[in-house]
This record gives C-alpha cells, structure tokens and sequence, in this order.
C-alpha cells in the first residue's frame, strides 16, 4: 500500500506541475500586454507556444524515454519546464518571453509522453486508476494556478508577473528532483533504469490520427479559452469578471476529473460523453459572448466541465490500446498530432480580433473545435475494453 500510495502521489505532482506553468500565464495576461506592448495576434502566438512545442518535441521525448526510461525522462522534463519557467520573469522583451516559453514548453513535451509508461510500470494492475489520478494533477494544477494567482501570488510577491513565475516555478523543480529519489522499484531494477527499444509513432495508424485530432480539438479550446477569456473581458469593461470567470473555468473541471476517478471504467465505453462535451463547449462559449455578470461565469463554468469529460478519456485510450512497449510512441504520435493542431487555434483567434475589431470573433475557432469533439467520436474503438477499470 505504501507504494501504491508513493506511486500515486509522484504521478499527481508530476501532472500538476505540467500545467502549473502554463495556466500561470493567463491572470497576469493583461499586465504582461501592457508592460511589453504586444498586440492581440502576438497574444496569440503567446498563447500557441507551448503547443508548438508540444508537438515538435513529443517525438524527440518519445526518444529520449526509449534510451534513458521514462522516469529521466520525466524528471527532466519536468527540471527543464521548471527552470525555463522561472527565467520568463526575466524577460525584457517579447522575444525572450517567446524563448523562454518555448524552452518550457520543450520541457511538457518530454515528460507529457512519458507519464502513460510510467503509470503502467509503476501500477500494472491500476493503469486507469493511475491515468485519472495524474490527469486529476493536470486539473488541479491548472486550477491553482488560474485561481490563485491574482488573489495570493501576486500579492505576496509585491504584484509582479515576474516574480509571480519565478513562485510558479519552485514546486515544479522540487518535483523535478523527488521523482528520480524516490521512484518505486520495478522488478529488479528500478524504473528510471526501465528502457523502451521503440520510440518512432506509427503515423500510418488512423486510430493515432483520429486520437490526436480530438484530443487537439479538445486542447485547443481549453488553451485558446484561457488566453483570450481575460483580454475578452477587459476589452467589454469587465474586468472584475476575469479573476473569477478563469477560476470558473478551471474550477470546473475539478468535480469532473473526481468523478472519472469514482466512476473507473464506466463511461471508457460510450460515445455519449463526447457529443455532451461538444455541445457543452458550445453552450458556454455562447454564454460567454452574450452573457454578462455571472452568466459569463457560469458559462466559463460550463466549458471547463465540458472540456474535462473527454480530456480525462482521451488521455486513458493509449495505455488501453497499446502494447506496454508502444505506450509512449502511441502518446507522442498523439500530443504531436492534437498540440499541431492547437498551435493554429490560438493565432486565428488573435488574427481574427485584430482583423475584425470584434472581440467575441476570436471565439469562432473554439466553437469549430467544439464540433469537432463531437463528430470524431464514432469510429474510437472504444466499448472493447476499459482501462479505467483496469
């Protein structure tokens, strides 16, 4: 039980100090806008660097597991988000903010890949159950970072959006070194001396592409969500709205990933969550742009919850349909496929504000992502298996 417990706990950290970091940038968006006067479409380029890098380094992290094991892997991936995150807050200029990102997010795209492997060599007979605990980690770790930022970082670090990274940053590193320390023993050996012979995704795979294509759509919203949701409000008057309207939005996905977790393999089988998440995402989204006061907030609400159903189920399918030795090639195939496609949202978001004048136009991206959530559903070879409850 002890090690069940240390195995859990690691994977919590480690997902939560892959989100941490970037739902960090969000709340002090709009301070960061004005120090370094950048447009709305270099907002957006902002916003699409970790996703850029999600997808050029995934395949190279899918490497480096193959040659040093997925627990290195981990820890220096987590070790190089951490560090790269911290030196954003020495950024004089957008362009050492754009390097700065751009080696954070090289960092989540290492270790991204090597969580799957590591939760199936750590806990065999608790794959799902290990896979809805660190996804619970992603959640929990975006939600403090979008909710507590503006309330208690900053204002401990006299209110400086640099300092506040640096603050961001610290939970990151130590996590980076307790991996490595204390990671549980797998057979004979321990699990960052496991070693992985194949790392190249097989991109001929249409269940890869079909995979990393809703997981994209369900990226994209979410991250282009989170970026634009402040500058949107600030830009109708309602600022007051933003601290809580983010929070809404990462809240809101925290009673879902619980539910995952209590539900196991139950909703692993049916196609139902997916077109519920679709047309949640829409309806919020809609609340957002008509709404106002606490409508926006409740709508906010409604696409983190919606948004979490299927990122959760996403997320469990390549332990679940991989062999233990293509675990990580099936994950980065898939993070390099749906963070290529979340790249492109985020920028014809901006683009389309800054084309039109329209604030609510860079919503218009995210409701196609929102379809297409729904419609790639059919055709998942779920109902086969549950790896949930496995």
């Amino acid at each position: 039980m002890r090690r069940v417990l240390l195995s859990l706990t690691l994977l919590w950290l480690a997902g939560a100090g892959l989100r941490l970091t970037v739902l960090a940038v969000p709340p002090v968006l709009p301070l960061i806008h004005a120090d370094l006067n950048l447009s709305e479409t270099e907002v957006g380029i902002l916003t699409g660097l970790p996703a850029l890098l999600f997808a050029l380094a995934a395949v190279p992290g899918s490497l480096l597991i193959a040659r040093l094991g997925p627990v290195t892997a981990l820890a220096i991936g987590l070790l190089l988000d951490g560090v790269a995150s911290g030196l954003r807050g020495a950024a004089p200029s957008a362009l050492w903010l754009y390097a700065a990102t751009i080696a954070m997010g090289a960092g989540i795209a290492i270790a991204q890949p090597a969580m799957p492997p590591v939760a199936r060599a750590w806990l065999p007979d608790r794959i799902g159950f290990a896979t809805a605990v660190y996804t619970n980690g992603f959640l929990l770790g975006a939600t403090a970072a979008a909710a507590l930022s503006l309330p208690l970082v900053l204002p401990f670090v006299g209110g400086s959006w640099r300092l506040g990274f640096a603050a961001w940053a610290a939970p990151v590193i130590m996590t980076a070194v307790l991996v490595p320390l204390l990671a549980p023993r797998v057979g004979r050996s321990s699990a960052h001396a496991l070693t992985i012979p194949r790392w190249w995704p097989d991109w001929r795979s249409p269940l890869l592409w079909r995979l990393g294509l809703l997981f994209g759509s369900n990226n994209s919203t979410y991250f282009t969500t989170n970026a634009f949701l402040s500058d949107y409000l600030n830009a109708h008057g309602a600022a007051d709205l933003i601290g809580p309207a983010l929070t809404a939005l990462n809240v809101g996905q925290i009673p879902i990933s619980f539910a995952l977790i209590a539900a196991a393999g139950r909703l692993q089988n049916r196609l139902w969550p997916y077109v519920v998440s679709g047309l949640g995402v829409l309806a919020g989204l809609a609340a957002i742009v008509f709404g106002t006061g606490a409508v926006v907030i409740a709508g906010a609400a409604l696409v983190g919850l919606a948004l979490t159903l299927t990122f959760v189920l996403i997320l469990a399918l390549p332990p679940m349909l991989s062999a233990p030795g293509d675990v990580h090639r099936m994950a980065a195939g898939m993070f390099t496929i749906s963070y290529s496609t979340a790249v492109l949202v985020p920028a014809a978001s901006g683009l389309l504000w800054d084309l039109t004048g329209v604030p609510g136009a860079a919503f218009a991206p995210i409701a196609v992502c929102a379809v297409l959530i729904a419609a790639l559903a059919p055709g998942l070879p779920i109902g086969r298996r549950s790896v949930l409850g496995a």
